[in-house]
């Protein structure tokens, strides 16, 4: 009988443990810091180029409607705001150093993730709102001018491509970005769950 009464709770603490590669989860925790990093940096040229190719545009055209005036600002406002407001995860990312722990790690990866999920959700519903107000408002003076065909194209088309990044782009960025973050924090999870063992 006593053959028979086997000690599952030790085999299991002898058994071998599947660790993950220190080396190559410090090689994936630097490429996704640069990949972020230049990400944010993308973001600011394409942002500020744009904003300032919309300012040059109200330059020389001289718009006479208000609302186009209104629309203008709107949108770079949006653009501003939503660049400030990314920027500040360039912090993070530069304090994901190479001679941090591995609960530092895990810390900040974790702090980087909530920043995400706020950018993705409030802050990234209030860019678009402001950034189709804004459209919508800029291309009335020049829609006025049209033909009702014209206008349905003009507002269609554009409010169609807002929709179609809002709903299918935009959930496919994000779910790439919670994807590629959530598996550096398993990883660090595991690596430090092991070495509590």
């Amino acid at each position: 009988m006593d053959n028979n009464n086997i000690d599952f709770k030790n085999l299991w603490k002898k058994q071998t443990i599947s660790q993950p590669n220190i080396e190559d989860l410090m090689a994936r925790l630097k490429q996704f810091k640069k990949a972020a990093v230049r990400s944010l940096w993308v973001t600011n040229f394409l942002l500020l180029a744009t904003s300032f190719f919309i300012l040059f545009v109200w330059y020389y055209y001289q718009p006479q409607f208000i609302s186009t005036k209104i629309g203008i600002i709107i949108t770079i406002l949006a653009m501003v705001i939503y660049l400030f407001t990314y920027n500040k995860l360039l912090g993070k990312y530069k304090n994901i150093e190479t001679t941090q722990t591995n609960n530092e790690y895990l810390q900040n990866l974790i702090l980087i993730k909530k920043k995400q999920q706020f950018l993705q959700t409030k802050m990234m519903t209030f860019y678009f709102i402001a950034l189709t107000t804004g459209i919508c408002l800029y291309m009335y003076e020049y829609a006025s001018r049209m033909t009702l065909l014209g206008i349905s194209l003009t507002y269609g088309l554009t409010l169609f491509w807002m929709i179609f990044n809002w709903f299918y782009i935009r959930p496919k960025q994000i779910k790439k970005q919670k994807d590629k973050i959530n598996s550096l924090i398993e990883k660090f999870e595991e690596v430090n769950n092991q070495l509590e063992l």
